[in-house]
């Protein structure tokens, strides 16, 4: 019999054909929606006067703080009181000091350089001998994606910063895939030797093999041990703690791929030993049927396996940072309310998020409403930046950082 010939350049051409028709076919429906989280805006931002489009309240108004600053995200304060930003996709950690206190960054000072994806800050003086703070001992901990690293900070007197000397590895952290921010966060007094590490999860929607993917961890200073704080998490990028409460709160990414409005992402209050639902729930505990195909005598998706969404939120938004408002120095109305920042969709027909969002909260967290606090940013399709973390000082000043348009904005409130 003879035997049948497949010319191979006619064959890789072929394949090749039909994967660019199913990738077309797939990603068509939400072009519109991966152009403004994906292209470069055409219009960027220079100057006070170019930051109109923004809508905010009538009490606030809005600045560049700083700018030049691509991939800025996570925002922390030095015990001097001058601003510290990781900047992921430069692989650098950077000082933003206002030394004449006109309301901008006087330059950028470059502490750190080379890092692995360098996401998640945290500064702390203390000694762990003594419970009490200590201004003399002050630590920088910077989480890149697959370690978690510690430094000494040292005051520069010419140039009236802390820089981090004495790197140490603390911990390793499990490889990268698809999410890979490591995000930081110390837990309140007496607890406060503990520090919690978000870990994303390598895919879209699996099981993982190595079980930190998908986590909170928690790395105790005193034992110099780790291990999983709170799990079910597939992105939760960054985390903030109540002021009264000091509960933990973080933002969630759901999975993609399952349309416009599903799943929600979702806010939730973390607690130790807890399972929030990835990969098989999401939501107000609702089964993932599309991708556990499993059957179950009861729903698995229900205390004790599993614990729902504190609050939903709309589909794709990519909540990021959240801060809360304290009561010094700001009116009554705003006291423990939150700011989230969604940073924007890509996996939609029509775009969604791109601002940020105030929840309205009473004194214990008691969800009490929601509204929009900035928008703007999505114009015609095309985002002219995407909010990414949010802090809020005393005395009526925010600051918010912006990966894509590559600005630390700072807001102000008039009595």
């Amino acid at each position: 019999m003879r035997k049948l010939k497949i010319n191979k350049k006619f064959f890789i051409v072929a394949l090749l054909l039909f994967v660019s028709f199913f990738a077309f076919y797939k990603i068509y429906p939400i072009y519109k929606g991966i152009k403004p989280a994906f292209l470069p805006a055409e219009k960027k931002i220079e100057s006070d006067k170019e930051l109109s489009f923004l809508k905010l309240p009538s009490n606030f108004t809005i600045h560049i703080f700083a700018k030049g600053l691509d991939g800025a995200r996570v925002i922390k304060e030095d015990p001097a009181g001058n601003l510290i930003v990781s900047l992921t996709k430069k692989g650098e950690v950077v000082s933003l000091p206002d030394l004449d206190g006109d309301g901008k960054a006087d330059k950028i000072i470059t502490l750190l350089s080379n890092l692995q994806n360098p996401h998640g800050l945290e500064i702390k003086c203390w000694d762990i001998a003594r419970p009490n703070i200590d201004d003399k001992n002050c630590k920088l901990y910077v989480a890149e994606t697959e370690r978690l690293m510690e430094y000494d900070l040292i005051f520069d007197e010419e140039e009236k910063i802390y820089k981090p000397i004495n790197p140490r590895k603390i911990l390793n952290l499990p490889k990268g895939g698809r999410h890979f921010t490591r995000t930081l966060l110390f837990l309140p007094y007496p607890n406060d030797h503990k520090l919690l590490i978000s870990i994303g999860s390598t895919c879209d929607v699996c099981y993982e093999k190595d079980e930190r993917n998908g986590t909170i961890l928690v790395y105790d200073f005193k034992t110099k041990e780790s291990k999983i704080y709170a799990k079910g998490l597939r992105n939760s990028v960054f985390m903030a703690l109540h002021p009264v409460t000091g509960k933990v709160w973080a933002t969630e990414m759901g999975r993609d791929w399952l349309g416009d409005d599903l799943p929600p992402d979702e806010i939730n209050i973390i607690e130790e030993g807890k399972n929030y639902g990835w990969p098989i729930c999401y939501g107000k505990n609702i089964h993932d049927d599309n991708f556990d195909k499993n059957v179950y005598v009861r729903n698995p998706c229900m205390e004790p396996f599993e614990t729902e969404s504190y609050i939903d939120i709309p589909a794709h938004s990519a909540p990021l940072g959240l801060a809360f408002f304290p009561e010094e120095g700001w009116p009554q109305e705003y006291w423990y309310n939150l700011l989230v920042a969604y940073h924007g969709s890509w996996n939609r027909g029509v775009p969604t998020g791109y601002k940020i969002v105030r929840y309205i909260l009473d004194s214990q967290g008691k969800y009490l409403g929601e509204e929009d606090f900035i928008t703007g940013w999505i114009q015609n399709s095309e985002a002219l930046g995407r909010p990414v973390d949010i802090l809020i000082k005393p005395g009526g000043t925010i600051y918010i950082s912006d990966d894509k348009a590559g600005i630390i904005y700072k807001l102000i409130y008039h009595q």
